[in-house]
C-alpha cells in the first residue's frame, strides 16, 4: 500500500471527523475539502482542490479504505478501516494523528487524541503502536528519538516506506523556513517604524516643533493650578 499525500490527508480527515463531529458524518465533498485544508491540527497545511479530493476518494475506494454514499444530489464520504482491518477506536485515533500531522511521540498522540478517545496512559499508546507495527503488513514504524525528544517517534506506513533521515531533513528545512520568515517580517516592521519616525521628524521640523518637547497633556490642562497661571486671591476684606 502506498497512498499519495492527498489520499493520506483524506483518510486522516475522515477518521478524525467521524470521531470528533459524528453529527456531521459522513462528510459531503465540500466538507471534506474544508477538512483537508483546515489551518489547525494539520502538518503541512494544504490547499487541495475539489478535483484532487474527488480523485483521491476514487483511489481510496479502489483500495477498499473508503466508501461514497450517494444521497440525492450530494455524495457523502466515509472511511471503512474498521471493516477492512477491524481496527478499534484507539488504533484509529493513533493512526489519524499520524496521517494528519506526521511523526508523533506516544505523549503527543495521547494529548492530541483527547477529542477522539481517552488513552489511560502513554504506555497504552505505546501498546497500540506496537500492535500496529507488528501486523502482517505493518502500518506503523518506530523512527527512534528526534533531537531534544525523550520518546521515540512513530510514523504510519500508508504512504509507503519511511526514511527517518529524510523526514528529519524535511522538518529541519521547514523550521528554518519558518525562522527565516519571522526574520523577514521583523526586518519589514523595523523598516516601517524607521520610516514613520522619519516622517514625524519632518513634520515636526515643518511645524517648528521641538522634537524633545513633551506633548501637551489634556489631563494637566483640565486640572486647576497645572499648566495655567495662578488666579489672584479675592480680598477677604473687600466685602466688609
Amino acid at each position: 500500500m502506498e497512498l499519495s499525500p492527498v489520499e493520506v490527508r483524506v483518510l486522516g480527515c475522515l477518521i478524525e471527523k467521524r470521531a470528533t463531529t459524528p453529527e456531521h458524518y459522513p462528510l459531503s465533498t465540500n466538507a471534506l475539502v474544508n477538512a483537508c485544508n483546515q489551518k489547525t491540527n494539520r502538518d503541512p497545511v494544504t490547499s487541495y482542490t475539489e478535483r484532487e479530493i474527488v480523485a483521491a476518494m476514487m483511489e481510496l475506494r479502489a483500495q477498499k479504505l473508503c466508501r461514497t454514499i450517494s444521497s440525492g444530489r450530494t455524495d457523502k464520504h466515509k472511511h471503512i478501516l474498521d471493516e477492512t482491518f477491524h481496527f478499534d477506536e484507539h488504533q484509529l485515533a493513533a493512526l489519524a494523528i499520524m496521517l494528519l500531522r506526521g511523526p508523533q511521540t506516544p505523549g503527543e498522540i495521547r494529548t492530541r487524541t483527547e477529542r477522539y478517545v481517552g488513552f489511560s496512559s502513554v504506555d497504552a499508546v505505546e501498546q497500540v503502536l506496537r500492535d500496529l507495527a507488528q501486523l502482517e503488513e505493518p502500518l506503523v514504524v518506530d523512527l527512534g528519538r528526534g533531537p531534544g525528544q525523550s520518546q521515540d517517534r512513530y510514523m504510519h506506513l500508508f504512504g509507503g516506506p519511511v526514511d527517518a533521515d529524510v523526514l528529519s531533513d524535511a522538518r529541519s528545512g521547514s523550521t528554518a523556513s519558518a525562522s527565516l520568515s519571522r526574520t523577514d517580517r521583523l526586518a519589514e516592521l523595523e523598516a516601517t517604524v524607521a520610516s514613520l519616525v522619519e516622517r514625524i521628524s519632518r513634520l515636526e521640523a515643518e511645524l517648528g516643533l521641538n522634537p524633545l518637547a513633551p506633548l501637551p497633556s489634556s489631563e494637566n490642562e483640565s486640572r486647576p493650578g497645572v499648566g495655567t497661571s495662578p488666579q489672584p486671591k479675592e480680598n477677604a476684606n473687600a466685602s466688609s
